[in-house]
């Protein structure tokens, strides 16, 4: 077992990482999970850890990260009557984890909470440094805060009741890691199939690059910036497509964000081309939505100033720059 020590928290990665965390100190437990995971996860982590807990059970995907979730969770503490000495544990995805540690952050203005997170997306990046929050009026992450929690358990055994599209989702996040920090990674990501990657390795290595950038700037006030690299417009694609009712996962409006951003970017023409081709070769990508209606929803970024869309782009492979603005007569040329 590994540990990655952040801020202050540890983040766990192996077979034994269940175990890494004392339970017993808390007058009582839920665990949060969405059907998939109670099917396939539940019982690994109960087997592991034997733990007695109240269980609550959100509907899985994108669409049901609002508010209305949220009060079905603090409907459900409240009705226990958790208080302050209490412990949420967030068996899931990017969803669960996200709504779920904003849930137990604004619950009596804050109890704890741990991550375990049961997808590849939220193993490498979503689990890890802080941000939690709930989609609004179609808007990603609109609703939320930066809270850490009390410790991070990845066991890579939970990837393997991942369909591929999902485990591809949250591959996209691996490859946004390389290119904006990491040229040797990208190279390595780039050799490997995916049904012989060494997951617990990929894992660690992701771990580390997310980690070292969130200790930097915690509250995204510069270097975490570069995180958001394929997000501006992968974040409108996701818009895009919930609010036509055929929401795509988070990592295939991504990949597409990062060839755009990509072509965006000051590198040159052969690694535009050997981004592009690896990431259409490896990934599902959604049909690109209208440049216009794109813009439209990218007017409500969190991180435009000015009037301006704000990008994280790349340098180089392996390099990247942010706060990177263009007009809406820009983008249009």
């Amino acid at each position: 077992m590994k540990e990655v020590k952040a801020s202050d928290y540890s983040i766990f990665i192996g077979q034994e990482s269940l175990q890494a965390y004392d339970f017993n100190s808390y007058k009582q437990l839920a665990i949060l999970v969405d059907e998939n995971t109670k099917r396939d996860c539940l019982p690994i982590f109960l087997k592991a850890t034997n733990i007695d807990a109240i269980l609550i059970e959100i509907p899985s995907g994108e669409e049901h990260k609002n508010l209305e979730k949220c009060q079905l969770i603090w409907n459900l503490l409240s009705s226990y009557h958790f208080d302050r000495n209490s412990l949420l544990i967030n068996l899931g995805g990017g969803v669960v984890g996200d709504m779920g540690g904003f849930a137990a952050s604004t619950y009596k203005r804050g109890i704890d909470f741990i991550q375990i997170p049961t997808s590849l997306l939220a193993m490498v990046d979503s689990s890890v440094g802080g941000k939690l929050g709930v989609d609004f009026a179609y808007l990603k992450n609109q609703i939320g805060v930066f809270n850490n929690p009390k410790a991070v358990l990845i066991n890579p055994v939970f990837l393997n009741s991942l369909p591929k599209n999902q485990l591809l989702s949250g591959f996209a996040e691996v490859v946004k890691h390389a290119l904006i920090a990491d040229k040797r990674y990208w190279k390595e990501i780039k050799i490997t199939p995916l049904e012989k990657m060494n997951w617990e390795s990929i894992i660690l290595q992701s771990v580390i690059i997310k980690n070292i950038i969130v200790t930097q700037d915690p509250l995204e006030k510069g270097e975490r910036k570069k995180l958001n690299f394929g997000h501006t417009f992968g974040h409108a694609i996701e818009s895009f497509y919930l609010k036509l009712g055929k929401p795509v996962l988070h990592g295939e409006a991504i990949s597409l964000g990062m060839i755009l951003e990509s072509n965006l970017s000051k590198i040159n023409n052969e690694e535009k081309l050997e981004i592009a081709s690896f990431i259409s070769n490896t990934f599902s990508i959604p049909k690109k939505p209208p440049l216009r209606a794109l813009l439209e929803w990218m007017k409500s970024d969190k991180k435009n100033r000015k009037e301006k869309i704000n990008f994280t782009l790349l340098n180089g492979i392996g390099s990247s720059i942010i706060n990177q603005e263009f007009t809406f007569d820009e983008l249009l040329d």
